[in-house]
């Protein structure tokens, strides 16, 4: 287990059950009143037999079987027989309602969640880890669902089975049922303390586990390091230590476990006693019968098992209360970057972009841009290179509007973007990765994913712009081919391809393209290359570039350092300069041919001059 699914049990018992939270976790019921209602009642109805039966068993042994009236035996077990059917029904009643309202239960939970994940910025993506999200959405909705569903059904049964077996040897013999009663509450407390301390023990068992756990997954994988290093013996010493942790954990947990249920039938018996004891004195005078003693046994003994449902519906209680307290914080979070009240569409991205004196960080005093300013003409094409670090993706992240300028502004035709509504930004866009994501399903619905209503004719000839249609007819089901997981059944240049298909067909007015030759080969560079230029025809477009040979037609090539302009120009003109850019191209140039040809520093050193003298 990771660190952050142990941080994540930290949470569940470090929560409380405090008056917001319970009144937010009893709002989700509000929309399904009738179903609460109605399985209320049932389980009500049930319990309520459940005592009703033994009160039936008693009436059984003393006016049937004590007088030996074998037509009373009968009649009261053809009504038994008859309430038995009855209850049948309430059972399943009871338990199709909870399982239907569990379902709706959890299904609002995670459209909410899903549809407000929709809405949040970039910056929480990057802070929050995809784990937890998960959990949220999977794990905390599971156990709110099931506190507000099984976690009422069993706390009602328990407190309307322990309600009608009182009620029921108050009317055999209320003082017997007085001195019954009182010993409910100290059975209820010892059972919640017992369970609070198994929790908290088991709990320290799983964080040994956990890290049991880690230390197997590091060691393994890092065996070469260790037998290197000879680190055998300091880590069997140090996994001893973690073993013998968790032994403790676990044994205290299982000793806890075996003492709880004699503990509580240790109480129970001695309530058995005094029922015995005193109920025999009852018999003698004739204000007690036989039945009656064998009900207040029964009633006594079945409402351990109330008692123990309580005990345990409290413990799971604590976890459930803290998955509400995630699922709120998170619901709660506002989106970062969010519409103006009077924001208006963005009629079209076509115009004069400016960045006006911009700063940007992620974190407070590690500033990624500063004070940066650029003009950039319609249809212009501006390649960013620099250092990793440096702002690149920042530059585009801001121009995409995923998180906005904390000092300066960005404007779109004059007009400062936040002005623009969100959507009608990001409709215009079209962005292509390093790392291309595809979604699972077809090559055909990977391409139309960002225009849905595109005919089959559109995919194909956007596929053909982007170099991608003669590989995707190669394919066993050429268009309808699955690419399985995050596209993991095509290499990373075939969805690449399929990724710059799909920008293609969206029509973007402004386009994006994040180092998305870095990882291919140079005859997919030369596919992604041809259907770049396609795309960009009278379009702006950003290029960030790892490979510098694939920006020689840009309008302008920026060269972003320590988030500033360090210098700006065309291709042969940053050449000329003999600055950063000629550095950064003669290292990469001569890297290249040193791979290629296989020669040393010395003899790439003339070529290198020779080349970059020529381009």
């Amino acid at each position: 287990m990771s660190d952050e699914l142990i941080e994540l049990e930290e949470e569940e018992y470090a929560s409380q059950l405090t008056a917001p939270v319970f009144y937010r976790i009893m709002g989700l019921l509000k929309p399904h009143w009738k179903w609460v209602v109605g399985f209320l009642i049932t389980i009500a109805l049930t319990s309520g037999l459940d005592a009703y039966f033994t009160y039936l068993n008693k009436q059984i042994v003393d006016q049937g079987i004590a007088l030996k009236d074998t037509g009373r035996v009968m009649r009261l077990a053809a009504i038994y027989g008859g309430f038995i059917v009855l209850q049948s029904g309430f059972v399943f009643t009871f338990i199709y309602l909870a399982g239907v309202l569990g379902e709706r239960i959890q299904y609002d939970l995670r459209k909410m969640l899903f549809n407000h994940l929709q809405e949040l910025s970039l910056s929480y993506y990057a802070q929050n880890a995809v784990g937890r999200l998960m959990a949220r959405v999977t794990s905390d909705t599971g156990r709110v669902s099931d506190l507000m569903t099984w976690g009422v059904v069993d706390t009602t049964w328990a407190i309307m089975n322990i309600i009608t077996s009182v009620t029921f040897m108050a009317i055999i013999n209320w003082r017997l049922a007085i001195i019954v009663f009182l010993i409910i509450p100290v059975m209820i407390v010892i059972a919640v303390e017992f369970r609070k301390k198994i929790l908290v023990e088991f709990r320290a068992s799983r964080r040994a586990n956990s890290k049991i756990t880690g230390a197997y997954n590091e060691n393994i994988q890092g065996v070469r390091v260790v037998k290197a290093l000879g680190r055998e013996d300091e880590n069997t010493r140090e996994f001893q230590v973690l073993t013998t942790n968790m032994y403790k954990a676990s044994y205290r947990a299982a000793w806890l476990s075996a003492l709880f249920l004699p503990t509580v039938q240790i109480i129970a018996a001695v309530a058995l006693g005094i029922i015995v004891g005193y109920g025999g004195s009852q018999i003698q005078i004739g204000l007690m019968t036989i039945g009656g003693i064998q009900a207040f046994v029964s009633y006594l003994t079945f409402m351990m098992w109330p008692v123990q449902d309580l005990a345990r519906v409290y413990a799971e209680t604590q976890h459930s209360i803290a998955s509400a307290e995630r699922i709120f914080k998170l619901v709660d979070t506002p989106p970062e970057v969010h519409d103006k009240p009077d924001a208006i569409e963005a009629t079209t991205l076509l115009g004069e972009i400016e960045f006006d004196h911009v700063d940007f960080y992620y974190e407070d005093r590690k500033p990624v841009l500063t004070d940066f300013t650029l003009k950039v003409n319609p249809g212009e094409m501006i390649a960013l290179v620099g250092p990793t670090g440096g702002g690149k993706s920042t530059i585009v992240n801001l121009l995409c509007r995923f998180y906005e300028p904390r000092e300066g502004a960005i404007r779109i035709n004059s007009r400062d973007y936040t002005d623009y509504k969100l959507a009608s930004i990001h409709s215009r866009i079209g962005i292509v990765l390093q790392t291309p994501h595809l979604f699972s399903g077809s090559v055909r619905d990977n391409i139309r994913y960002g225009r849905l209503d595109a005919a089959d004719e559109a995919i194909e000839e956007a596929a053909r712009i982007a170099g991608a249609h003669d590989f995707i007819v190669t394919l066993e089901k050429g268009y309808d081919q699955n690419v399985g997981e995050g596209g993991n059944l095509l290499s990373v240049g075939q969805k690449q391809l399929i990724s710059l298909a799909r920008a293609v067909l969206a029509r973007p007015e402004l386009f994006i393209m994040d180092e998305a030759t870095s990882s291919v080969d140079t005859l997919t560079e030369a596919l992604i290359q041809k259907g770049m230029e396609a795309l960009m025809k009278g379009r702006t477009s950003f290029v960030i570039a790892h490979r510098l040979s694939t920006i020689r037609r840009a309008n302008r090539i920026i060269v972003i350092e320590d988030g500033k302009i360090a210098e700006q120009g065309t291709h042969a003109e940053l050449l000329r300069q003999r600055g950063h850019y000629y550095r950064l191209y003669t290292q990469q140039f001569r890297h290249e041919l040193e791979v290629q040809y296989g020669v040393a520093d010395e003899q790439t050193s003339e070529v290198t001059e020779e080349a970059v003298a020529a381009d």
